[in-house]
């Protein structure tokens, strides 16, 4: 029985791109020397991508498609590939083209070769702007500052995973899903190979800034309770410093009376300590609503239909 490789595929309204995409993927699946399948997440598109799959899934029953019955988001359309992909091996990557798919054979050597994960790592990221480029450095480097889980620097959804890999991350089922950090979580033996990541193919990047910094709150709070610790020391040390200042002023009320002065810097202590407490009760209302919605134990997603043969796999991910 040969071996197959499960290239997982979620998009949301990439319709001008999709045809460009599978020109460019399916001649370099057809050299790989070993089975394959196209498992594309229609998350939701308003555009007709979900026609355009289906087109290609009529020419080549090897693409599949499962369509979501709303936008769930890339991490929860990523999750419903993983958990139906029929494959020994799978590799996400995006549909713009910007992740080269030419990466893809030299990974399945290395997975031969004994590796359960092959990171692909950025060299460069030309199709990103400065800010973008710089914020996503510190992201990394702050979430590994923060995290007991090491994730790979300068390294998107873009890798190759053994079948050992995905039964581990298909057990996983919180609501909140940092796939990076999953990915890292999970361990085995681990490579990476090096790439420059080109501009987008067309269509238009859905990761604003507003995303991209809730999508930094996830990993953060996902894999580090450090913020919470931060509250923590930082109410200790508080304490401690207004402990010492009261201390101070009972002393000089016994030695100097009790001249009244100081409404200005009382009024500048109070918003400034306020405002303090309100942010880390903020901190805390982030780790609270994810336990609440943890606890209410919704599907992760909503598969509306199919097209191929992945209904077989649908039981190991639970309708989401």
């Amino acid at each position: 029985m040969s071996l197959r490789l499960s290239l997982l595929v979620p998009l949301y309204n990439e319709a001008e791109i999709i045809d460009r995409f599978f020109t460019s993927v399916l001649p370099i699946l057809e050299g790989l020397p070993l089975d394959w399948e196209l498992v594309c997440v229609n998350d939701g598109s308003r555009d007709n991508s979900l026609e355009r799959l289906s087109h290609w899934h009529q020419q080549e029953p090897r693409i599949k498609v499962i369509n979501l019955s709303r936008n769930f988001g890339k991490e929860r359309a990523l999750t419903a590939a993983l958990d139906l992909a029929t494959g020994d091996a799978v590799i996400p990557i995006d549909i713009d083209l910007q992740d080269p798919p030419e990466l893809i054979p030299r990974m399945v050597e290395l997975w031969q070769q004994g590796y359960d994960v092959v990171n692909a790592v950025r060299r460069r990221r030309d199709g990103d702007s400065w800010l973008k480029r710089v914020s996503a450095r510190l992201f990394y480097r702050t979430l590994n500052a923060v995290s007991d889980v090491q994730i790979p620097r300068d390294t998107g959804d873009y890798r190759l995973l053994s079948r050992r890999v995905c039964e581990v991350l298909r057990s996983m089922r919180e609501s909140h899903r940092f796939m990076k950090g999953l990915f890292a979580w999970a361990g085995f033996p681990t490579t990476s190979i090096s790439f420059d990541r080109a501009p987008r193919s067309g269509g238009s990047s859905k990761w604003g800034y507003w995303r991209l910094w809730n999508f930094a709150l996830e990993g953060i709070t996902s894999f580090s309770t450090v913020p919470l610790k931060l509250a923590a020391y930082l109410g200790l040390f508080t304490a401690l410093l207004s402990l010492i200042y009261a201390s101070f002023l009972i002393v000089r009320t016994l030695l100097f009376g009790d001249p009244v002065k100081g409404y200005p810097s009382m009024m500048a202590a109070i918003l400034f300590f306020g405002g303090v407490q309100l942010m880390f009760i903020g901190i805390i209302g982030e780790y609270i609503a994810r336990i609440h919605d943890e606890v209410k134990g919704r599907p992760i997603y909503v598969i509306e239909s199919v097209l191929g043969d992945l209904l077989e796999n649908a039981g190991k991910g639970k309708n989401g």
